[in-house]
């Protein structure tokens, strides 16, 4: 933030994976003047393609820009959450 005056940016997700993707912290975001901020994004897998999502960020009242983010998944390792042990008969008359 290069101003001398707080940013407030609200955060909303959009998009058609947006539901996986949530924001931990709330959906605002405040940038104190001549500073940075980070802002964690967490995704939950439903589906093992790729999911897509937009991250805007947006201000009212404050003559600053509209952020925008292209949120991608990339599903790299996969562990069972459990294991379920059942005994069945494979054929009956």
């Amino acid at each position: 933030n290069p101003s001398k005056k707080p940013l407030i940016y609200n955060a909303i997700l959009r998009g058609r994976d947006a539901d996986d993707f949530s924001l931990p912290k709330g959906n605002t975001v405040t940038i104190a003047p001549k500073k940075q901020a980070s802002m964690n994004v967490e995704f939950t897998i439903h589906f093992l393609r790729p999911a897509e999502a937009l991250l805007l960020l947006t201000t009212h009242g404050i003559d600053a820009a509209t952020l925008t983010f292209s949120l991608k998944s990339e599903v790299k390792h996969i562990e069972p959450a459990g294991v379920i042990k059942c005994k069945s008969p494979c054929y009956e008359l």
